[in-house]
């Protein structure tokens, strides 16, 4: 729909085309064209509000009769009145009652100043020109626009056709998809299960292998304390031998007595290398062999933590809420940068005792050729499956974006299509901008600094008759103590697509200025009326 204000720029455009009157219609001063019926010399002038009738000499007296000031409509008697500037040759105006005769030239065509002496000059038909020129600029600017926004709307229109061909092609390959990934998940499944059993059965063989090692490590380790305290080598380990391990103490209480020594050996004063089994298990974990005695095992310090200092006015130095933003993305970054390996450095990790055992029997023997055949088919099965599911997975997203795109609002017919998935800048002495149009608007300082979020798209948010015209951006950045950013973006047509200007109106809530053919209008078709007010 055609803006009135577009309107009334060709209206003017037509009138300063043809030329301006030499006839001016009679009336008192200060009376526009349009309420030239109700002052008729010669009969009694009713005020415009009804309030009195007056003789027709008090108007324009220097006299205020009426209420609403309409009987002194050329001079500056009542305070509420109103001055009609005829202006030929430009645009007709009106202005308050009190500037009429101040000495100040308010109407172009100096008619404001005919009693105050003012050295006023008739300029109404130099801006006339200049304003002639002007509206031709722009109407032959909205011209070339609109004929581009109708290459906009054929392009659009294939580009729709094009769209809705891809998603039909790419759902019926969906279907393909979806049946090789379940053919895939089938062979993958029949894969896995023989793969599973004779992992197992590898597993239980070398777990039975190990547990046969540790049972005659044992048995070795056994026989050794055996001898180690038999000091006397009587075939016999006795109450006195194991006194002389104060480590066996069963208390720990600093008093290794007899009876506790006894006590250890089933009750008995000592027993022989069979009977020693049952001695062995209960005193392996706490033996030291006097073969080592003298050699103290290495003790582990626990890393002492490293912290940094503490400012004493940290808690202070910003609520938890107000940190800036661009520490906040600092920290951002910063988590997400991987730390240089070759300086990090894992903490060390105690040994555990099954990974000592695992140590001392050595690694789980590789495969069997049978087992391994079985485990790299059923990861080929496994690759496949995973890449069938993932060119789904890209098939889904393609169709959700189409899908998007197809039903998405554009325009009464989809002219403003072409600024999806482009951006534009414009840089100012301090920040650039950019809008990147259905998505979102953000500010970068020129000199260093992070991005802010101006706010993501929202909707259209012009007037119901033109709808389309502004673009709302909504749920930005937060600002410091204040509401989250948002921008409105009001289009206005040209030939280019360009961002033109930026302001930030309120606190947060940012203007910006765009250009672009989708906007343009159809001019008017035919000659449109003259100029009335002459």
């Amino acid at each position: 729909m055609m803006s009135c204000h577009y309107l009334l720029h060709l209206l003017l455009l037509s009138l300063l085309s043809v030329g301006v009157s030499s006839v001016e219609i009679q009336r008192p001063r200060g009376v526009p064209l349009s309420k030239r019926q109700f002052y008729e010399e010669g009969k009694s002038f009713t005020c415009l509000d009804g309030s009195r009738t007056i003789t027709f000499d008090r108007v324009n007296d220097d006299y205020c009769d009426c209420e609403d000031g309409s009987d002194e409509p050329g001079t500056a008697a009542c305070p509420n009145g109103s001055f009609h500037c005829t202006n030929a040759g430009f645009r007709p105006a009106f202005i308050p009652s009190s500037r009429i005769n101040d000495g100040i030239c308010d109407c172009c065509d100096t008619t404001d100043e005919y009693n105050s002496g003012a050295a006023c000059q008739n300029t109404c038909r130099d801006l006339g020109r200049k304003e002639k020129e002007s509206l031709q600029k722009l109407a032959e600017i909205s011209k070339e626009g609109f004929l581009l926004k109708q290459q906009l709307i054929q392009e659009a229109k294939r580009g729709l056709e094009d769209k809705k061909t891809k998603l039909a092609e790419v759902q019926l390959g969906k279907k393909d998809l979806e049946e090789k990934v379940e053919a895939v998940r089938t062979v993958k499944e029949t894969t896995e299960q023989p793969e599973k059993e004779a992992k197992e059965r590898h597993l239980k063989a070398w777990e039975d292998e190990k547990a046969v090692i540790r049972t005659l490590k044992n048995q070795a380790k056994m026989n050794e304390v055996f001898l180690e305290l038999d000091d006397d080598t009587d075939g016999f380990v006795s109450v006195g031998d194991l006194l002389s391990h104060s480590e066996l103490d069963p208390d720990s209480d600093g008093s290794f007595t007899e009876a506790e020594a006894q006590g250890l050996l089933g009750g008995v004063d000592k027993v022989d290398n069979i009977a020693f089994e049952a001695v062995w298990n209960n005193i392996k974990e706490k033996y030291i062999s006097e073969v080592n005695a003298d050699t103290p095992a290495p003790v582990e310090t626990p890393q002492e933590e490293t912290r940094e200092p503490v400012p004493d006015n940290d808690s202070e130095q910003y609520p938890e809420d107000d940190i800036p933003e661009e520490e906040e993305d600092d920290e951002e970054e910063d988590e997400d940068e991987d730390p240089d390996e070759s300086d990090y450095k894992s903490p060390p990790t105690p040994q555990t005792q099954e990974k000592k055992d695992d140590d001392e029997e050595g690694a789980m023997p590789p495969y069997d050729e049978e087992t391994q055949n079985l485990i790299d088919a059923a990861q080929k099965a496994r690759d496949e499956f995973n890449e069938a599911e993932r060119a789904l997975r890209e098939v889904d997203d393609q169709i959700g974006n189409l899908e998007k795109e197809i039903s998405f609002d554009f325009g009464p017919n989809a002219e403003f299509g072409y600024l999806y998935n482009n951006c534009y800048e414009l840089s100012t002495s301090e920040y650039i901008y950019r809008l990147c149009p259905f998505n979102r608007v953000s500010q970068k300082p020129k000199f260093g600094g992070s991005e802010t979020n101006l706010g993501t798209w929202g909707k259209w948010s012009g007037p119901e008759d033109n709808i389309h015209s502004m673009m709302k951006y909504e749920q930005g950045t937060g600002c410091w103590q204040g509401p989250n950013r948002s921008t409105t973006i009001k289009l206005t047509c040209g030939k280019e697509t360009v961002v033109t200007s930026t302001s930030e109106p309120s606190r947060c809530e940012y203007l910006m200025e765009f250009t672009s053919p989708a906007i343009c209008q159809e001019p008017p078709s035919g000659s449109l009326p003259g100029h009335e007010e002459l």
